[in-house]
């Protein structure tokens, strides 16, 4: 083993958690009073978002993945007793299965009124649960080129994701909506590839000075560098029902960032594809989640999703142990038999025919394990 320090790979994740009434189901405002008690036990770790009946979460920079895993099962447990002391519910889901965004408020922020006035009814609309994943990285250099490899791994995680089959009560056929409902926004998707970050900069400089963005927050890509810290975003994925399968997937993206990170080291490079290749399997995960096949780019075939899933763990190996993720990446076996959220969603609903049961089992879920 050669002397590759994996130190910098440092993780921050992000959640994104309905609030719901216990007694209709439905999503509730919760007038920020979580934020606001949140706040006084995990200060700025709670935030609110656009729509009121969204609470975000955010780790510390943790070491590790052991120290993420504390950080987002502590939040969780933080934000559920809170909620419960309001008399809420709280759960994670990347849609949620019949609420209507009509009826839902927009939190009193200039920042929000903005985007709202801006995006219209897009920005109205987007009532979705996502999980962002900060990995460290040395610099902005390399963190450019491990964005642009690793973009082609985005839909094979993201199908491990999926936990949105449901939207404004009908059944959508997909296994993540939450995508489809967030591709209305300007700037979504799958990135571009940036010949230096150099090149990116520009990028963000032209649409700052040409009136598109005033920052480049508002670059809403499935993967990005952060415009001011040394780290890649993966932002593709829907919020996770459990903390288990949370961890499992920041654990994913945090090898793949050590691997293409030590494949540089060596001087070898990952295939670059491009975003075209990469959106048709994109679609494919959102659609079929692991249930289906995806283009295996070098063999010009299409492979089932699963087993191209179980590359990717055989891509990672090597860097596994040094990170001390083996463990929490071996959890892909046990999401692989249980079925994604999408999957746990829908099988609820053959069983109980009732969308207010799907709601019901979020709920319970949002604390397994723990």
């Amino acid at each position: 083993m050669s002397g590759i320090s994996y130190k910098h790979f440092t993780l921050g994740v992000e959640e994104e958690y309905m609030v719901i009434d216990p007694v209709t189901r439905e999503l509730k405002s919760h007038e920020q009073k979580i934020v606001q008690e949140g706040e006084k036990v995990i200060k700025d770790k709670v935030k609110a978002e656009m729509h009121q009946a969204v609470v975000e979460v955010g780790t510390d920079i943790c070491r590790d993945i052991d120290e993420a895993y504390v950080d987002v099962a502590t939040l969780r447990k933080t934000i559920s007793a809170i909620a419960g002391s309001l008399g809420l519910w709280v759960g994670a889901s990347g849609t949620h299965p019949f609420s209507h965004w009509e009826s839902q408020l927009i939190t009193d922020h200039a920042r929000y009124s903005q985007i709202v006035n801006e995006l219209q009814e897009a920005a109205r609309s987007n009532l979705i649960f996502g999980l962002h994943v900060h990995v460290g990285m040395e610099n902005r250099e390399m963190a450019i080129h491990i964005a642009n490899s690793a973009r082609y791994f985005l839909p094979h995680i993201y199908a491990l994701s999926t936990n949105s089959p449901f939207w404004e009560g009908r059944l959508t056929g997909y296994k993540s909506f939450r995508t489809k409902v967030f591709d209305k926004f300007p700037r979504t998707g799958i990135p571009d590839f940036f010949d230096s970050i150099e090149a990116y900069d520009n990028y963000v400089k032209l649409l700052v000075k040409t009136n598109c963005i005033d920052n480049a927050k508002k670059i809403w890509w499935d993967l990005r560098v952060h415009p001011f810290f040394n780290t890649v975003e993966f932002r593709i994925c829907d919020v996770p029902m459990t903390v288990m399968e949370t961890i499992t997937i920041a654990a994913l993206f945090q090898g793949i960032c050590a691997k293409l990170y030590k494949l540089r080291t060596q001087n070898l490079n990952f295939i670059i594809y491009p975003r075209a290749l990469i959106n048709e399997n994109k679609w494919r995960a959102g659609r079929y989640g692991i249930e289906g096949s995806m283009i295996d780019f070098g063999k010009e075939t299409e492979v089932n999703t699963r087993v191209l899933i179980y590359e990717l763990l055989d891509f990672i190996d090597d860097v596994t142990g040094p990170l001390g993720i083996r463990n929490a990446v071996s959890n892909v076996h046990k999401m692989m038999e249980e079925g994604t959220g999408a999957d746990r969603q829908l099988k609820v609903y053959e069983q109980t025919n009732s969308l207010p049961a799907v709601v019901d089992y979020v709920h319970d879920q949002f604390l397994a394990g723990l």
